[in-house]
């Protein structure tokens, strides 16, 4: 969540104690809701969750994670948690106070206490043990005591929280304290989870009082001021006001829940547009489950729409190999995945509201499998792996990093960095709550059922029980250790359906499940059936009959979408990752494909090459307590040496500047960008010119080459900078901070950069040609060149070129980062080349522009020579 009006989340975390695409992994789009899932009122689901209670997890990774969260539940002190509570009231409280964003002097305070009620009722739901119903009547009635002291203290009737209620005096103010309807909305969700999962009727007067008073406070606002409070981060209000209206019938609390759509957000989604980029992901997705309550409340198609769309916008153009989405809390560009990575990748709330929203999605739409497939997709590799398996307590991380050498463990001291495990009472940020949530409820989506049709949606060892039909059913497998699961109708009886899930992920080797029911193949289905659809088989079933499902596995690699040398790979639904120990790492390591083999009779384990030496790969979430690797560099293609793009930027006239090679489309002139004498003019207050995106893509060796006559240089001035981001970039810098020109590539992520400077920074007044060759072989090499003279050298480099892939932001005149300066001054004859260019030939295009090179397919065309020849008159070094 944001830290929006405070220290930054890692920041606070720090001081205060605490993917390939979808497209890869074969998720198709999902469809817009039609005209015939509209009701004038309520809509009612198509398929529906059996309760808590109907479904036993057997023994296997998810009951294990259960039982570590479910013994945390037994072991945290409620008194502490209410310890805040109590005292915002005037209560009297000798607990000792929590630590983390529980600490009594954090505005965030209070949230936890929502994800307990909801963690305790789902586990009492699904275990029956009344230990966590006990802990959690204890709970209920302290917080109904503390809204009770309310108004004593000063508050509105109806208030509960941990912190005073002039904080929403604050919000509604204008200002932007750190998030207090999410917190409340934390809190109201786990009590009316104790009244859905465990029958507590206090909970309910509770939080119909929170409600109450949520509609008082906001319905007296005006709708503009109520917009310009939705900006500061609300949870999902939206969601547990019209859930706490489908409960009660009560019409207020979904005029309150609406209060609450974001137009911000809900209009472009309307629109079908992805205005993502730079939203805070988690701040964005409870909205959107919020979404698809309202349209359940409501029937309007329109709320569907919007969750629908988001769903595939986020899963197909902003989502990670490993299912989870954003960096550093942020979502990026449509389909700039590992452009942007870092220790702080894919925040685990955001996949817990992710599956929240595929889980709400698919009851409406169960024709097919897209989302169960992402459900399951995400579930494995991030969600599994979020908790640390050597944790009594289930302990859980914040983010799950994917840059090479990220790592998974204990927390150092009271500081949480990225990859660090929570702790029992230090560390109370919303991952550990959610992680509560998501650990508690493995049961909840394993089974789905309709009148006459029992859904299989996930493979997990279990057991169900369709207490309508008197039927039980039981799961047993080894996936995705193993490619079968095998069902039995181990009571009851009768006719209905059973539909199985058959996983879109085998479409990417075109593999097709087998089925066999009673040990023969299914009549009408033959041995095959289509992969990203469920496998219907609708039969009398006795006892004792059994299906099994076969879903053959392979190793698929996975092109990244922007940098398609850069690839994951997966074994089925399972990603893999490299155990790398204690080894850090500072890029991609470049792995050799072909070498990947499997570990014999250990499942899930491979060896392979890479950076020349062997390393294991197992499953992403198994690897826990060392650094791994997810993403890797692969090959680059083998080029015939030669000139990649040609930019004359002689027009003379127009608002684009075409490629002489006919390769890439024309670049375009923006801002104040003009022509001058045969060449590009910019006066230093926007205008550059941009190139076209891609132009990078499979380069693992290159040469850029540019003139450039600047009139003035301030520091930080890109005669070009070729990149995605800040933080993803190959650039000269005509002046650093310390006076000198410095050619730099950086991947985002990486500590440090690949540089080299120049003894001085470039020259004012006069035409001077600048060059950068860069090479992979021999540890890589970066050669600075100034008017055809070596300036500056790194040898040793720590990234390859192809870690930069189809680069977005492609400038000549500007920089990747908008606080910097743009270039005043003029610029000519801008050439790429896919390799490395020797230094004769540098010297070469500096003294002759407009000839061919050595090893290139051509040089300017006559018009362009003359134009190149006019500028050496005009004082151009020869």
């Amino acid at each position: 969540m944001s830290g929006a009006g405070q220290v930054s989340r890692r920041a606070f975390i720090g001081t205060a104690g605490a993917t390939a695409t979808a497209v890869g992994i074969g998720v198709p789009a999902a469809r817009p809701a039609s005209a015939a899932d509209t009701a004038a009122g309520a809509v009612t689901a198509r398929v529906s969750p059996f309760p808590l209670s109907a479904v036993t997890l057997l023994d296997g990774p998810f009951r294990d994670n259960m039982l570590r969260t479910c013994a945390y539940l037994k072991f945290i002190d409620a008194d502490r948690l209410l310890h805040t509570f109590r005292l915002n009231v005037g209560l009297p409280s000798s607990a000792e106070p929590c630590g983390g964003w529980e600490a009594p002097n954090v505005l965030l305070r209070g949230h936890t206490t929502g994800h307990l009620l909801t963690a305790l009722a789902q586990a009492h739901a699904n275990t029956g043990d009344d230990a966590y119903s006990a802990k959690a009547r204890h709970l209920v009635a302290e917080l109904a005591k503390c809204q009770a002291a309310s108004p004593g203290a000063g508050f509105t009737r109806g208030y509960l929280s941990a912190f005073g209620e002039e904080t929403f005096d604050q919000l509604e103010a204008g200002a932007k304290p750190w998030a207090p309807y999410y917190t409340i909305h934390k809190i109201m969700a786990g009590l009316l989870d104790q009244y859905r999962l465990s029958g507590n009727r206090q909970a309910l007067d509770v939080v119909k009082g929170m409600a109450g008073w949520a509609d008082a406070r906001t319905s007296k606002l005006s709708r503009e001021r109520m917009q310009g409070l939705l900006r500061v981060e609300f949870g999902g209000m939206n969601d547990v006001l019209a859930e706490l209206h489908m409960v009660t019938g009560d019409p207020a609390h979904l005029a309150t829940a609406r209060r609450f759509d974001h137009d911000e957000l809900y209009v472009p989604l309307a629109e079908r547009r992805d205005a993502l980029d730079g939203e805070h992901a988690n701040t964005q997705i409870p909205k959107v489950v919020g979404a698809v309550r309202e349209y359940e409340a409501t029937g309007e198609r329109r709320y569907r729409d919007i969750a629908a769309f988001f769903w595939d916008t986020v899963v197909h153009d902003h989502t990670y190999v490993i299912g989870g989405n954003s960096n550093q809390e942020f979502f990026g560009p449509p389909r700039e995945l590992v452009s942007r990575l870092s220790e702080d990748t894919c925040e685990n709330c955001n996949t817990y509201n992710m599956l929240k929203l595929t889980r709400l999605l698919f009851f409406h739409d169960p024709g097919s499998a897209e989302y169960m497939d992402y459900y399951e997709w995400a579930l494995l590799n991030q969600m599994l792996g979020e908790q640390d398996p050597r944790s009594a307590h289930g302990f859980v991380t914040y983010y799950t990093g994917l840059f090479p050498g990220s790592e998974r463990k204990p927390k150092g001291g009271l500081g949480a960095a990225p990859g660090s495990y929570s702790g029992d009472y230090d560390n109370f940020s919303c991952d550990h709550g959610t992680g509560l949530e998501t650990h508690t409820k493995f049961a909840d989506s394993v089974y789905f059922r309709s009148r006459n049709a029992l859904y299989v949606n996930l493979f997990v060892p279990s057991e169900v029980h369709w207490a309508e039909r008197g039927v039980r059913v039981r799961q047993e497998t080894g996936y995705p250790h193993a490619e079968t699961t095998r069902l039995t109708i181990t009571e009851g009886g009768g006719r209905f359906a059973v539909k199985i899930r058959i996983p879109g992920w085998l479409d990417a080797r075109g593999r097709r499940a087998r089925i066999r029911v009673n040990g023969r193949a299914v009549p009408g289905l033959g041995n095959d059936a289509r992969p990203g659809a469920y496998a219907t088989i609708e039969r009398h079933w006795r006892p004792g009959d059994t299906i099994e499902l076969a879903m053959p596995m392979e190793p698929v690699w996975r092109k990244a979408p922007d940098n398609p040398h850069v690839q994951a790979v997966t074994h089925g639904p399972v990603v893999l990752a490299g155990a790398y120990g204690d080894r850090d790492l500072n890029t991609f390591p470049a792995i050799d494909p072909r070498s990947l083999a499997p570990v014999r009779g250990e499942p899930l384990r491979y060896t392979a090459r890479a950076d020349g030496a062997d390393v294991t790969l197992m499953p992403f979430a198994e690897v826990h307590h060392q650094r791994y690797n997810v993403y890797w560099a692969t090959p680059a293609p083998r080029h015939r040496p030669g000139l990649v793009a040609h930019y004359p930027l002689d027009e003379g006239r127009g608002t684009t500047a075409a490629d002489a090679t006919g390769a890439w489309p024309a670049a375009r002139l923006t801002g104040p960008a003009a022509w001058s004498d045969g060449t590009l003019s910019l006066d230093g207050t926007g205008g550059h010119a941009v190139l076209p995106p891609g132009l990078l893509a499979g380069l693992d060796a290159l040469t850029v080459a540019l003139w450039v006559r600047l009139e003035t240089v301030t520091n930080n001035v890109r005669v070009f900078d070729l990149g995605f981001n800040r933080q993803t970039f190959f650039y000269v810098n005509a002046r650093t901070g310390s006076g000198r020109a410095r050619f730099s590539m950086k991947l985002g992520g990486m500590e440090g950069e690949d540089f080299a400077d120049a003894p001085a920074a470039l020259p004012t007044g006069a035409w001077t040609h600048v060059a950068v060759a860069v090479t992979a072989e021999g540890g890589g090499s970066a050669v600075l060149y100034v008017d055809g003279a070596e300036a500056g050298r790194k040898n040793g480099l720590i990234m390859s070129p192809l870690a930069l892939g189809a680069t977005s932001n492609n400038f000549v005149g500007r920089s990747q980062d908008t606080r910097h300066p743009f270039m005043h001054g003029q610029a000519a004859d801008f050439r790429l080349y896919n390799h490395a260019l020797p230094a004769a030939d540098i010297r070469s295009v500096a003294r002759n522009v407009g000839a061919a090179v050595a090893g290139g397919p051509g040089g300017s065309s006559p018009q362009r020579g003359s134009d190149v020849a006019a500028l050496h008159q005009r004082g151009r070094p020869s």
